[in-house]
């Protein structure tokens, strides 16, 4: 997954951020409502972890235009605010979920992930593709029940275009998955991990369409 974390607070974003990444997933920091709202709008990411009390403002303002504006990527909310008309309002505002600090690293990569799921429209925690099993909550795969080990970005992929199977990804949107705004991308990363990807999984699991990107079909 790519994930906007929206935190001011660096003691906690910098835990968070090592956490998610250490899961194998891409994580901007945003530490204000403008640098959010200037992310949202150049990227697409599958979820955004968002604190309320932020320096310019409240979350749910951030929340609210979002939603205002058609954007349904998944929001949980991450906050010390623990009174029950703040839940309500965050919830009313457009969250999927809401959490309270101090919270649990592990809980929250899991909530991210069940959002993630519901969101493409499978919330199933086990599925299959031919001969393998996709374990999506452990990130792994297996053919006859012998794993076949993947890197984090090569699952990346993977997950990307099982999630939208049966549509055509394109080289940007997949690099979208793979990268932050901080990190240096290689020209040919997605034909690389896609062609070990093909290695591992068999030939025929990701197919090319030539000028326009790959599909899982």
């Amino acid at each position: 997954m790519r994930v906007l974390l929206v935190e001011d607070e660096a003691d906690i974003a910098d835990a968070l951020q090592r956490f998610l990444q250490g899961q194998g997933h891409a994580v901007d920091h945003a530490v204000d409502l403008a640098d959010a709202e200037a992310a949202l709008a150049v990227a697409e990411f599958d979820a955004v972890l968002l604190d309320l009390a932020l320096p310019d403002g409240s979350g749910l303002e951030l929340l609210r235009r979002e939603r205002r504006r058609g954007n349904r990527v998944p929001v949980l909310i991450a906050t010390a605010r623990d009174q029950i008309e703040d839940r309500i309002a965050g919830l009313d505002a457009g969250a999927d979920d809401y959490v309270v600090k101090p919270y649990d690293l592990g809980e929250i990569e899991a909530r991210l992930r069940a959002h993630r799921r519901r969101a493409t429209g499978d919330p199933a925690v086990e599925a299959f593709l031919g001969d393998l099993r996709i374990d999506r909550i452990g990130a792994r795969l297996f053919r006859d029940e012998t794993e076949i080990r993947l890197t984090s970005r090569e699952w990346a992929v993977f997950e990307a275009l099982f999630s939208a199977r049966g549509r055509v990804l394109s080289k940007p949107v997949l690099e979208e998955r793979l990268y932050t705004f901080d990190d240096a991308i290689e020209g040919n990363a997605v034909e690389v991990y896609v062609s070990r990807l093909r290695t591992k999984l068999g030939s025929g699991v990701i197919e090319t369409r030539r000028g326009l990107g790959y599909l899982i079909p």
